[in-house]
């Protein structure tokens, strides 16, 4: 069921987006996850189509903030105000309270804003003044921001990065990708016109499901020791978390589903490991300063970690 599901997704997306395969799959395997999507690049790369396209595709409801350094916190979680006709305070939920969120540009927001996602990415519920307010399954955030490097942004907090499942970066198009977008767009918008494909129904359905993958207590190990060997590298200040460990269990699991598997391959690990780390380490200066990247050091991380094997 989910590889079928994920297929139907896979093509649906694939109606607006051009290329980006494996981004699209990356993306899927967050939302079975329920997990929260980074999407870094520059401007004009396609990080807002993507996330509006996918938020279309599975017919939830969808709200945008735009962070900009004069956004509130309660801009995002909402407000308790007092209705002179009714003599009461009353609460309006902020855009927060919907299903799919963008966080566009989150970068550009005051560390102080940046945190009002925090309780929600985690714990599913918002706490304004003293009550706390559930929020509706499914829940995503996909927050695009810019490098780091460009005018006007705000690093995102260690906090912040530990909650968002993977970070991607959509990169620029071939140049028979980008010719196929002038052709795709050059009459309408194909986003206008797309359809629900999978209910939010059968993703919570989904999102049960995939926890049930089997991963044998080797493979766990495995991806213990690989997020433990980060916190032991000589080129990283600060290692993968605890949640970084859960979240490359639950990753390989969903990865496994959609390709059809009801258990986990140590190659599956490999695979989700440069996605699920990458955001999440604090290389050390000198190591900067050599321009040494994560993504090397992951590189480097996974091959030096035993494989597990499968016992004669």
């Amino acid at each position: 069921m989910i590889a079928e599901a994920a297929q139907k997704l896979r093509q649906n997306i694939q109606k607006v987006i051009v290329g980006k395969d494996e981004i699209i799959d990356i993306a899927l395997i967050a939302i079975l996850c329920e997990g929260h999507l980074l999407l870094e690049d520059v401007p004009g790369t396609g990080k807002t189509t993507l996330a509006k396209t996918i938020a279309a595709s599975l017919g939830c409801s969808f709200r945008r903030v735009q962070f900009t350094p004069d956004l509130l916190p309660s801009d995002v979680t909402g407000i308790y105000y007092y209705n002179q006709k009714s003599q009461e305070f009353e609460f309006r939920a902020g855009p927060i309270f919907t299903q799919i969120l963008l966080a566009d540009e989150i970068n550009r927001a005051t560390p102080r804003t940046q945190s009002s996602l925090l309780e929600a990415m985690q714990e599913r519920q918002v706490t304004v003044d003293i009550e706390t307010h559930r929020l509706k399954r499914p829940f995503l955030v996909l927050a695009t921001q810019n490098p780091v490097e460009l005018e006007g942004t705000f690093p995102l907090p260690e906090a912040q990065l530990d909650r968002f499942i993977m970070k991607l970066s959509l990169g620029y198009p071939d140049e028979e990708e980008e010719v196929a977008i002038l052709t795709r767009f050059a009459q309408n918008d194909p986003l206008e016109t797309l359809e629900e494909v999978v209910s939010p129904e059968e993703i919570i359905k989904m999102q049960d499901m995939v926890r049930e993958v089997r991963v044998e207590e080797s493979v766990q190990r495995y991806i213990v020791g690989v997020c433990r060997a980060t916190r032991e590298h000589d080129d990283i200040e600060l290692g993968a978390s605890p949640r970084a460990t859960m979240a490359l269990y639950r990753t390989c699991q969903a990865l496994a589903a959609i390709n059809g598997r009801d258990f986990v391959l140590p190659d599956d690990v490999k695979q989700m490991a440069p996605h699920v780390l990458t955001h999440r380490l604090m290389v050390n200066p000198q190591t900067r300063l050599r321009g040494r990247k994560p993504e090397e050091i992951i590189r480097d991380v996974v091959e030096t970690v035993p494989v597990p094997v499968e016992s004669a």
